[in-house]
């Protein structure tokens, strides 16, 4: 195994950005070169990330024992005089919450290069973005000090805000200052809770060597461990030795709160007459939801999405969304479990909401990459509803439909992207018979529309029906009425089915008809590039489709410690 690999994965991007910085404005055709050998090498460090890593190991998620892969270093400290000192930490992890989405990323960054070769113009401004945007994408994933993490996720705001304000649409400066404030809204109600964590947390370990109980962080033993946080709660430890923390492993366990801390468990702390911690809890929710996107959140989405040159929308749907949704996860259902079930009826209903509200306006769209970009807000909410369940198989199922969406919605916004190359239009009702002139993109349509309809064979079908089995099993999702939301939720199967199904009819079948008789020449089947991105994505939704173990033994004894932890919080 590769010493510091993760680290590698996080920075080959932003080498390869500055490689690209450093080339001369001449050598056009060496900047894509330079971004798809730069993900390239990502992509093979990822594999080799995923092939090291040990699905056996067991434990509860506010446990570093369980990650693995590890980097940590103290990246600064600023004494606080009597109030001790607070630490910042360069760590990164994986365990099974954010491995697989490590992986999608590097994935999708990957296919998404190979489809940025359509771009012709201002490419060193492009690429150079792309690539930064990969970095903070990758960090983000596997940063697991809070401050990092937002490092990365605020970064990522500008490379989106210009690859969408210069290289998108007609209406492209509109929808990235919408995406922009929209994610920085977002952005600022975590910065609160973080601010909030670190007035709240410290480091027991960093905290014991302050003390001078422990000499070097590879002694910390687990009764170390406690006897320095009971010295701390029963407050027989010194200020002046407390280390605040920006750990997001610390965060995650109620031992590691300072006593009367703000947002503890037995804090009495309100805002606006409600309980500090469940107000904490919604910041985060609402933070990440709108990354999600999930309803009344979504508004930007479609914008961008319709916007954005086609790499870019790939990278949205299949990466940045899915952000949201892990971020849900590592943040606010592991900091504030008893909050998360408080609320977890509400989490379901915004996630049921947001599957239909997004279905019913994909079937009334008439542009091909808005129906797509909808399907979106409705195939993210099963990520709402498994993680509202609290089960085992209703959180493995939302971080699946993650992954398995972020590999359908890449495949479909490919596709979309290779019709409008050759036409400049997305209109559903400018085509017709499409089928007798392009065969081959039929069949890949197809195939891309049945997998995000959720046709058993495909990845998208294990994910619903994880979700589902897990909304069934759920006591929390239940309300007045049994096993009404994941009842209610196979609607939106019905109506995936629907759009999906009329769209195929009304472009792909039938007589051979298009709006512009210029098209008739221009409508040519897939060419080699084409397949290069697509092919692999076929047979990654084919064969996560039959063989689900390939990803849920990855990812399984984490989501068991995970649920166990939100058991406990209630208990």
């Amino acid at each position: 195994m590769i010493e510091n690999l993760l680290t590698y994965i996080i920075f080959t991007p932003l080498l390869g950005a500055l490689v690209v910085l450093f080339l001369p404005q001449s050598k056009t055709s060496s900047f894509k070169w330079v971004a798809l050998g730069a993900l390239g090498v990502t992509l093979v460090l990822s594999v080799l990330a995923v092939t090291s890593f040990d699905a056996s190991v067991e434990g509860l998620t506010n446990s570093e024992s369980q990650l693995q892969l590890v980097d940590k270093a103290e990246w600064f400290s600023v004494e606080l005089g009597s109030l001790g000192k607070f630490s910042v930490d360069y760590f990164v992890g994986v365990d099974g919450l954010n491995l697989s989405l490590l992986l999608l990323a590097a994935i999708v960054l990957f296919i998404g290069a190979i489809s940025s070769f359509g771009i012709k113009q201002k490419q060193k401004g492009y690429f150079g973005l792309y690539l930064l945007l990969s970095t903070s994408v990758l960090g983000c994933f596997v940063a697991l000090d809070f401050f990092l993490f937002y490092l990365f996720f605020e970064f990522m705001l500008l490379p989106m805000y210009f690859l969408i304000g210069i290289w998108g649409g007609s209406k492209r400066e509109y929808a990235a200052i919408k995406f922009f404030l929209y994610t920085l809204v977002g952005s600022i109600l975590i910065l609160i809770v973080m601010i909030g964590l670190y007035n709240s947390v410290y480091d027991p370990v960093k905290t014991g060597m302050e003390a001078g109980v422990i000499e070097h962080v590879s002694e910390a033993s687990l009764d170390m461990i406690s006897s320095i946080q009971f010295a701390v709660q029963s407050g027989q430890m010194e200020s002046g030795n407390i280390v605040k923390s920006f750990n997001m492993i610390s965060m995650a366990d109620d031992a590691n709160y300072l006593p009367d801390s703000f947002l503890g468990k037995n804090s009495y702390g309100e805002i606006f007459g409600q309980s500090a911690r469940w107000m904490a809890f919604l910041a985060l929710l609402i933070g990440f939801a709108i990354k999600l996107p999930a309803f009344p959140f979504h508004t930007w989405l479609p914008d961008a999405h319709v916007e954005a040159p086609t790499a870019v929308s790939v990278v949205l749907a299949g990466i940045l969304l899915k952000i949201g949704g892990y971020g849900i996860i590592r943040t606010a259902f592991s900091f504030f479990p008893d909050s998360a079930f408080h609320y977890s009826w509400l989490i379901g209903f915004f996630g049921l909401f947001s599957i239909l509200y997004g279905a019913m306006n994909a079937l009334a769209q008439k542009d091909l990459k808005r129906l797509i970009a909808y399907s979106s807000v409705s195939h993210m909410g099963f990520v709402l509803l498994g993680l509202a369940a609290m089960t085992v198989e209703g959180v493995t199922g939302a971080i699946y439909q993650m992954f398995s969406h972020g590999l359908i919605s890449s495949m479909l916004f490919l596709l979309v992207g290779v019709l409008y190359d050759r036409t400049h239009d997305r209109g559903i009702e400018n085509y017709g018979g499409l089928a007798s002139k392009m065969p081959k993109f039929t069949i890949l349509i197809t195939i891309a529309f049945f997998a995000s309809l959720g046709l058993p064979g495909f990845s998208g079908f294990i994910a619903e029906l994880m979700v589902f089995i897990g909304a069934f099993k759920s006591s929390t999702v239940i309300g007045a009425i049994p096993y009404w939301m994941p009842v209610v939720a196979t609607l939106g199967l019905v109506l995936g089915a629907g759009y999906y199904l009329w769209t195929l009819q009304r472009m792909f079948f039938g007589k051979f008809w298009v709006k512009d008789k210029a098209w008739r020449e221009a409508l040519v089947d897939l060419n080699a590039r084409e397949y290069v991105m697509l092919v692999p994505l076929v047979i990654l939704i084919i064969w996560f489709g039959i063989y689900p173990a390939t990803l849920l033994d990855l990812i399984n004894n984490s989501v068991e410690g995970f649920t166990q932890l939100l058991i406990l919080s209630v208990e």
